[in-house]
């Protein structure tokens, strides 16, 4: 399990739920791999379209009045994952590329 840093004072690991036992680094395959083996229970990894990742991995989705902001961060290999409120988590590959799951 990679190991993650969590970025808001009150954020504590028990937010993050299951979520760092679904990645593996001795697991050669991606990030988006792992989550949808070891969350297949709901429904497995399922892009959520439509988000605009902002500067600083803030996460924009239209409509929502606020953007939503980063509170755990990881690195499994080259890909940084990213946990935020409500249970979205962003996979962002080196390119700049990502894409968002809600995972609750």
């Amino acid at each position: 399990m990679p190991p993650w840093t969590l970025l808001h004072p009150r954020m504590t690991p028990e937010h993050l739920g299951l979520i760092p036992w679904m990645l593996d680094d001795h697991d050669k395959r991606p990030a988006r791999e792992q989550f949808d083996e070891h969350y297949a229970h709901g429904g497995g990894w399922q892009p959520v379209p439509g988000f605009k990742m902002l500067e600083d991995h803030w996460l924009k989705y239209p409509g929502d009045p606020e953007p939503l902001v980063p509170r755990a961060t990881c690195n499994l290999r080259t890909e940084l994952i990213v946990f935020y409120d409500h249970a979205f988590v962003a996979i962002i590959q080196p390119d700049g590329a990502f894409e968002v799951a809600r995972m609750d």
